[in-house]
C-alpha cells in the first residue's frame, strides 16, 4: 500500500519500525499546513521551517510518543508549536552586556504573535495556563492561540464541537478567576 493511502495512525506504526518512507509521506500530508502556521506565529520564516523539519525529527526518534487519542495532525501541531516556542525562548534569552548595547541600538522586530507566545509561557497567563487541565489548555490553545474556530478544533482534537465549546467557557472562566485572584482584584 502506497503511503499515502495509509492512515496517520499506520504511518505513525510504520516508523516506530523505521520506514523512512512512511515518514516521508507523513511530512508530505502535514508539512504544508504545519509550515503556513508556524510561519503566522514567527515574523522569521527560516525560524518556523527549523521548527518544522525538528518536528519531524522529534517524530522520527520517538513514534511512540502518540498515545492513538485525538488526531495524529492534533499530536504534530503539538510537538511543531514546542519547537518553536523553544526557538523563541532562546532568542528571548538575555543577553551578555555587549550584545545588549548592540541590540538597543539596532533592535530585533518580534511579531506580536511571537511576544504573546513568550507572554504565554512565561508570564502569569502561563502559570495559569499550566494549572489548567489538559483538556482544557488542549482545547485553549487550539482556540485562543492557534486561531482555531471550535469546528475546526473539534475536527482537530477528534472531539464534537459542542464538548470544545464547553471546554473552553470552562478555560476561559478558570483562566479569569485565576488572574483577577493573582492581581487581587
Amino acid at each position: 500500500m502506497d503511503g499515502h493511502e495509509r492512515s496517520d495512525a499506520e504511518l505513525l506504526a510504520a516508523v516506530s519500525e523505521g520506514d523512512e518512507a512512511a515518514l516521508r509521506a507523513l511530512f508530505d500530508r502535514h508539512s504544508p499546513w504545519l509550515l503556513a502556521r508556524l510561519r503566522r506565529r514567527s515574523s522569521d520564516p527560516d525560524l518556523a521551517a527549523e521548527a518544522l523539519q525538528d518536528t519531524f525529527l522529534a517524530v522520527w526518534r520517538h513514534p511512540g510518543g502518540f498515545r492513538g487519542d485525538g488526531e495524529v495532525g492534533a499530536w504534530l501541531w503539538g510537538i511543531a508549536i514546542r519547537q518553536l516556542v523553544t526557538r523563541l525562548r532562546k532568542r528571548a534569552a538575555p543577553l551578555p552586556v555587549a550584545e545588549q548595547l548592540l541590540s538597543a541600538l539596532s533592535p530585533t522586530v518580534r511579531s506580536a504573535e511571537d511576544e504573546l507566545l513568550l507572554a504565554a509561557e512565561h508570564g502569569d497567563l502561563g502559570s495559569a495556563l499550566g494549572r489548567l487541565s489538559p483538556e482544557l489548555r488542549d482545547v485553549l490553545r487550539a482556540t485562543a492561540l492557534d486561531g482555531l474556530s471550535t469546528r475546526e478544533a473539534a475536527r482537530l482534537l477528534g472531539l464534537p464541537q459542542g464538548t470544545v465549546k464547553t471546554r473552553l467557557r470552562a478555560a476561559r472562566r478558570q483562566l479569569r478567576e485565576q488572574l483577577v485572584v493573582r492581581e487581587g482584584w
